[in-house]
C-alpha cells in the first residue's frame, strides 16, 4: 500500500520533461488519488517530484504542440472536467494558476491536442438523443432526483463488468482553448464557460467504438510523414484472446499489409521510430509482445525485413525478462514503463548509439531496498500431449534449501492469461511467499498467452482437459524436482477462470491441503445467463447451453460435487457482473450442504476485481490465514 504506482510517460515536445500520473493509496482514508509528476529526461534518474501541490485526483497529462501548455483530466469536480495550466520548460515547472477548461455537464476524459493547439478534443458520455448540453444535465438531474430506481432493458448490454447502463454514449467532443476572458466586454460573464464544447459525432453509437477485444480494430497511429497508418487487429470476431496483429495501410494506394504474419505473438504497445525511417525510407516500429511470461521490445520494418531471433523481429532491448510497455519516442530516445516480480512500474529509457538503457525514475526505490523480495525462477516440463510447458517459482525470504516449505499453488486466469516477471497488486506472489513462509509455484498452462497462437487456442472447448493435465503434471515435477517443497502442505488458490479451476479441482483431486476459490464459475450454464459478456462463453463452448449441452455438463465443477472433500474458502463480490455472485453462493451453500470445511469471504461493494485498499488487506489477510490454518498443522 506504500508504494507508489507510476503510469505512462509523457515527454515535453523538446525532451527536456517527463511527466506522468502517480497513485497514492491512503489506507486510513480507503482512497486511491493519483497526482502529476515530473522528471528530468535525461541526465541522472531521479525519484521525480510533484507538479501539481493539489489534493485533486489529476491523471493522463498532455503537453500542447509548442509545450507551452499542459492538459490533465482532474476529479477537481464531480464530474471530471480537462484542467489546463501554462508550462516552463527550463523550469520544469507549471506557471500561474491552473484552470479548469472543460465545463460540460456530462464530464470530460480522454482530452487531446489539435495539432496547431488552438483546439482540445475529448470524449464525454451522453444521452444520444439530446442535442445540447442542457438536455442531458436535465436527464441526468432527473434520474438523480427519481423515487424510482428501476431500469427497463430492450438489448444487450444491460450492465457490464461492475456497473448498469445508463443508457448513455460515448461521443467525441472539440473544445477551443482560446478562450475570452470572462467580463472583460465580451458578453461573457466571470465565472461562467468562456467557450462552448461541440458534439463531433451526434447519433446512437459510440466514439470511440466500445469493444473488449472481440475481432477489433484499434489504437491507430500515423507514421511521423504521414504516409502510413498503423493500428492493431485481431483476424476472428467474438474471440477476445485471438492474436493482436499490427497491420500497415499506405494511405495513398489504400493497400493494407499483415506485418506480423508470421510473428507468433500478439502484439502490445507500439509506436513508430522516427530515426529509422529517415536512415531506411522505408520506416520501422518499435513494439512490445508477450514471450514466455517476459514482455520484450522488438523492433519491425515496413519493407517485411525480419530480424535477428526466431521470432522475426529484431529485439531492441536483449534482457530476455524484460517486462515493457507504453512506447514513445523523444528526441531519439526510446521511454517505456518496465515492472518485474520484484517491483511495479518505473520509467526507463533505450538510446544510442553506443546502445544503452536504464531507469528515468526512481519512485519506489527507497522502500523496495528495505524489502526481501526473491527473484522469479523458470522451470519446464512435459504436460499434456507431451508438449513443453513452462512454470515459475517464487521462494520465500530467508529461504534455506535444507528446510522443507509448503506450498502456495496459484492457477492463473483469463483463462488466455499468464503468470510472467510482472508486478501485481492483487495477486502478488512475493507477498504470498512471504506471508507464513511459502514456495509460490505458478504453470503457463495449455491457454495461456506468450507461447503462440495455437498453445493459447488449445484451451478452448477443453477447459478442463489439458489446463488440469498441465497442473497436476507440474506439480508433479516440482515435488520430484524440489525436495525442500513438502507435498503434505500444498494448498490451490485461483481467480476467474483461475476460480473455475479451483472448482475442477475440488471434484478431481484431494492432493491439496486447501482451496482458495475467487470469482470462479461453479456452474457452466447459469454462467452463461448471468454474465453480460456471452460471446465469451459461446466461443469457449462452441455455442449457448441449448445448443452444445453437452460440453457444458461434461466441464461444470457442480456436476461432481458428490467428490469433493477439501476445505475451501469462496471470494466473490457482489458487483462481479462477469461471473456473476451467484455462482459463489452456489459454491458456498453446496460446500456447507456436504459438511465440508468452508468459509466465504463477500464483498458488497467489489466487482471482479477487488480495489478498495481495505478490501485489499482484508482479502490478504482472511486468504493467507485461510491457507495457513490448513497448511501449517
Amino acid at each position: 500500500m506504500k508504494l507508489k504506482r507510476v503510469g505512462a510517460p509523457v515527454p515535453s515536445p523538446d525532451g527536456k520533461w517527463v511527466v506522468f500520473d502517480c497513485v497514492d493509496v491512503d489506507l486510513e482514508a480507503n482512497t486511491r488519488i493519483s497526482h502529476l509528476w515530473i522528471v528530468p529526461a535525461s541526465g541522472p534518474a531521479a525519484a521525480g517530484r510533484r507538479l501539481n501541490q493539489t489534493p485533486n485526483h489529476e491523471e493522463r497529462p498532455r503537453f500542447s504542440p509548442d509545450g507551452k501548455r499542459l492538459i490533465w483530466t482532474s476529479k477537481a469536480t464531480d464530474p471530471t472536467q480537462i484542467w489546463m495550466c501554462d508550462f516552463d520548460s527550463n523550469a520544469g515547472a507549471l506557471t500561474g494558476k491552473p484552470h479548469q477548461t472543460t465545463e460540460i455537464s456530462t464530464g470530460a476524459d480522454g482530452g487531446i491536442w489539435s495539432p496547431d493547439g488552438k483546439n482540445i478534443v475529448f470524449v464525454s458520455a451522453v444521452y444520444p438523443d439530446c442535442k445540447d448540453d442542457a438536455c442531458n444535465k436535465q436527464r441526468d438531474e432527473e434520474l438523480k432526483k427519481s423515487k424510482v430506481k428501476a431500469k427497463v432493458f430492450s438489448r444487450l448490454f444491460y450492465r457490464h463488468w461492475s456497473a448498469f447502463t445508463e443508457f448513455k454514449r460515448s461521443h467525441l467532443f472539440v473544445q477551443s482553448v482560446e478562450a475570452p476572458v470572462p467580463g472583460a466586454g465580451n458578453g461573457i460573464a466571470a465565472g461562467t464557460a468562456a467557450t462552448t464544447a461541440r458534439d463531433l459525432t451526434p447519433g446512437d453509437h459510440d466514439v470511440p467504438p466500445f469493444n473488449l477485444g472481440p475481432g477489433a480494430d484499434t489504437t491507430p497511429l500515423y507514421s511521423p510523414d504521414g504516409k502510413y497508418l498503423a493500428w492493431r487487429s485481431q483476424a476472428r470476431a467474438g474471440f477476445e484472446a485471438d492474436k493482436w496483429r499490427l497491420l500497415v495501410q499506405n494511405r495513398q494506394s489504400g493497400k493494407i499489409r499483415d506485418l506480423t504474419e508470421k510473428f507468433d505473438a500478439s502484439i502490445g504497445s507500439f509506436v513508430w521510430d522516427p530515426g529509422v525511417e529517415t536512415e531506411t525510407r522505408d520506416g520501422a516500429l518499435e513494439f512490445t509482445a508477450e514471450y514466455r511470461g517476459a514482455s520484450p521490445i522488438y523492433r519491425i520494418h515496413l519493407d517485411g525485413r525480419v530480424g535477428r531471433t526466431p521470432l522475426f523481429a529484431e529485439v531492441v532491448e536483449p534482457e530476455a525478462d524484460l517486462h515493457a510497455d507504453d512506447l514513445v519516442w523523444s528526441n531519439g530516445v526510446l521511454l517505456f514503463t518496465r515492472m518485474s516480480i520484484m517491483a511495479p512500474n518505473e520509467i526507463w529509457f533505450a538510446g544510442g548509439p553506443p546502445y544503452h538503457t536504464g531507469p528515468v525514475t526512481h519512485i519506489n526505490d527507497a522502500l523496495l531496498s528495505q524489502i526481501d523480495m526473491q527473484p522469479l525462477e523458470s522451470f519446464t516440463f512435459k504436460g499434456a500431449n507431451d508438449q513443453e510447458v513452462q512454470g515459475f517459482m517464487v521462494k520465500p525470504p530467508g529461504f534455506d534449501p535444507s528446510k522443507k516449505y509448503p506450498l502456495k499453488f496459484l492457477i492463473h486466469g483469463g483463462p488466455q492469461g499468464a503468470w510472467g516477471n510482472e508486478w501485481t497488486y492483487r495477486w502478488n506472489a512475493e507477498l504470498f511467499a512471504a506471508s507464513g513462509n511459502y514456495v509460490v509455484v505458478m504453470i503457463n498452462f495449455h491457454g495461456s498467452t506468450g507461447y503462440g497462437q495455437k498453445f493459447t487456442d488449445s484451451i478452448s472447448g477443453d477447459w478442463g482437459g489439458k489446463p488440469y493435465v498441465d497442473l497436476m503434471k507440474g506439480l508433479d515435477y516440482v515435488e520430484k524436482t524440489y525436495p525442500f517443497i513438502d507435498k503434505n502442505r500444498e494448498a490451490a488458490l485461483g481467480a476467474s477462470y483461475g476460480g473455475y479451476m479451483a472448482n475442477w479441482i475440488l471434484g478431481h483431486t484431494n492432493r491439496f491441503k486447501c482451496i482458495v476459490s475467487h470469482d470462479g464459475t461453479f456452474n457452466t450454464e447459469s454462467t452463461y445467463g448471468t454474465t453480460e459478456e456471452l460471446w465469451f462463453p459461446e466461443w469457449e463452448f462452441k455455442g449457448p447451453p441449448w445448443k452444445n449441452p453437452e460440453l457444458y455438463r461434461k466441464f461444470s465443477p457442480h456436476l461432481f460435487a458428490d467428490k469433493f472433500k477439501t476445505p475451501t474458502l469462496v471470494v466473490h463480490g457482489q458487483n462481479d457482473y462477469r461471473l456473476d455472485v451467484s455462482e459463489g453462493f452456489q459454491l458456498f451453500t453446496t460446500l456447507q450442504r456436504l459438511k465440508i470445511p468452508s468459509k466465504m469471504l463477500y464483498f458488497p461493494d467489489e466487482g471482479h476485481w477487488v480495489l478498495k485498499p481495505q478490501n485489499s488487506r482484508l482479502w490478504y489477510k482472511t486468504v493467507n490465514d485461510w491457507v495457513d490454518q490448513w497448511c501449517k498443522k
